[in-house]
């Protein structure tokens, strides 16, 4: 009884270790055979993908005089670095002959240049005082100048009315020549004047990256709260 027990013990495991092996022989034959489809197609887009395109002939005999087209296949041209350099240049618009260059601290003055260089104080002696006049109410620009990184315009009112005039400076309107309307600051201008006033002297001073690319600037001003009047200066010349 024992020995037929064993024999049938014996045939189960067999029948297992059978079944076992079978079934890893058809794990092992599936990987091998997606192994093989996978390089396959692997290797199908890859030729695909390399159609069309081939290695350069650089072999000496194509380069010498006279070969030109007589080989089998014509190879990729190779420019040279001062043909790129110089297409470059040509494509920016700087293709000028290179030379000696000389910096404006080296290069002799003109008196093109001087005249140049004083063209804003000219102007500005030209064009100042600028004044606009309102119910008897006067407003001028009496000079322009650069303060550090500001530009500084110095401005007088004066009221030759009769009856008091209120100012809210934050109503002040300073636009450039492009109608950009930028930012400025008031100082020692009343905010009130009185009838027959004396003359009042004050500043209007303006960040002067905020004019850098403008030529002329415009002043608007109006009394508070009636805004009856209407004082307005433009053509104030932006110096450098």
């Amino acid at each position: 009884m024992i020995q037929l027990n064993w024999i049938h013990l014996n045939g189960l495991i067999a029948m297992k270790l059978n079944s076992n092996l079978v079934l890893t022989m058809i794990l092992l034959t599936l990987m091998v055979a997606a192994g093989i489809v996978s390089a396959a197609y692997s290797f199908a887009l890859g030729r695909e993908a390399l159609k069309g395109i081939t290695q350069p002939d650089v072999r000496p005999i194509n380069n010498l005089p006279g070969q030109e087209g007589t080989g089998v296949r014509q190879g990729t041209k190779i420019l040279r670095e001062e043909d790129i350099l110089k297409r470059v240049k040509a494509q920016m618009g700087q293709g000028k002959p290179t030379g000696t260059t000389m910096t404006n601290e080296s290069r002799p003055q003109s008196p093109t240049d001087s005249q140049k260089s004083d063209s804003a104080t000219v102007d500005t002696a030209n064009t100042l005082p600028i004044v606009s006049q309102d119910r008897k109410v006067k407003l001028e620009v009496t000079a322009v100048r650069r303060e550090g990184d500001s530009l500084v315009l110095d401005v007088r009112l004066v009221n030759g009315g009769d009856q008091p005039v209120r100012f809210l400076y934050s109503f002040l309107d300073v636009t450039d020549d492009r109608g950009r309307s930028l930012s400025a600051t008031t100082s020692d201008l009343p905010s009130e004047l009185p009838p027959q006033s004396d003359l009042f002297s004050g500043r209007v001073t303006i960040p002067a990256v905020l004019v850098e690319d403008a030529k002329q600037l415009s002043l608007a001003l109006t009394d508070y709260p009636e805004q009856r009047l209407q004082l307005k200066l433009s053509g104030i010349p932006v110096v450098r």
